[in-house]
């Protein structure tokens, strides 16, 4: 079976939320190597780009009205996705650090992880990172 085959049928059999851990997962990934890679200018904004694309993508499902999360959780999403949007912009200009940006996604696929817990197959680990990840979690008003 060929690559591509494979994950396809990965992807066909994936529940959306093991799809969403993994794409978090790949993107934080990335963003953890730029760091690590000390990247500046144009190749780090590939990582933060792909990373303000998912946030961007996730805000613009939360408002459509067939969206069935609940609303104060689609709010949350749209309001942190601003929150990436923004942080995004100071990484690029030295006035933040992108390890915000990886804590969030880290913190993000703890809660999608935490949900798929009751089913067969569990997600893929996280992404290792020397930072922990912060105590007590996050809370979006």
């Amino acid at each position: 079976m060929s690559l591509d085959a494979y994950a396809k049928r990965q992807q066909a059999t994936e529940s959306p939320r093991e799809t969403e851990y993994r794409l978090f997962a790949r993107v934080t990934a990335a963003m953890i190597e730029a760091r690590d890679k000390g990247l500046k200018g144009g190749a780090l904004m590939e990582s933060l780009d792909w990373n303000r694309r998912l946030w961007s993508t996730l805000a613009l499902d939360c408002s459509q009205p067939e969206n069935q999360l609940p609303e104060q959780t689609r709010a949350q999403i749209i309001s942190l996705s601003i929150y990436v949007s923004k942080t995004v912009s100071k990484v690029m200009r030295g006035e933040a650090h992108i390890d915000d940006l990886i804590s969030l996604n880290r913190i993000i696929m703890e809660g999608l992880a935490h949900q798929q817990g009751g089913q067969a197959s569990a997600p893929p680990a996280a992404p290792s990172d020397s930072s922990p990840l912060p105590e007590g979690g996050v809370t979006v008003a």
